[in-house]
């Protein structure tokens, strides 16, 4: 940074020629074929590896259907690989621990996405519209004390 601004101009022209020395992504392989990324959501970790293969998603060493029984789950599970029109050409596995099945697959959902990124870094602007690498903060608020849960306070009795 060198470089004086004399005027509002300059700057965005420095703006341009930062965005185009910035070096184009590259593929996160390791020497199996595979990306490998971490995904999370409430207190449920998942552990991703994604691999070129025919579209088969394994999850704590079972078939998707066998471990998320309920549809809805399984459909947000498979939402970034319908993003990025790769439901047949890539191999999921993953392990995932902790919180309940809808935080597991949550978890999943965004350790997915953030694998596929890594293998293909080109389908980033797939993932961005569906928020699909933003991992989602929300978690249960702890309790206080003196309160029954987080907020609720113990009924009141004037006598």
């Amino acid at each position: 940074m060198a470089e004086s601004v004399e005027s509002l101009g300059s700057i965005k022209e420095l703006g341009v020629k930062a965005a185009e020395a910035k070096a184009p992504a590259v593929a996160k392989i390791d020497k199996l074929g595979r990306s490998y990324a971490t995904g999370r959501r409430k207190t449920a970790t998942a552990r991703v590896w994604v691999k070129r293969g025919t579209g088969k998603i394994t999850i704590n060493g079972k078939v998707i259907e066998d471990y998320f029984a309920r549809p809805v789950l399984r459909l947000m599970i498979k939402q970034p690989l319908e993003a990025a029109k790769r439901e047949t050409e890539v191999d999921v596995v993953c392990t995932v621990k902790g919180s309940g099945l809808t935080g597991q697959a949550g978890a999943v959902r965004h350790g997915i996405a953030r694998a596929l990124v890594g293998f293909e870094p080109d389908l980033r602007p797939a993932m961005r519209p569906g928020k699909f690498l933003t991992r989602d903060p929300r978690a249960v608020e702890r309790k206080k004390y003196g309160k029954a849960g987080a907020r609720r306070s113990f009924q009141f009795s004037k006598r």
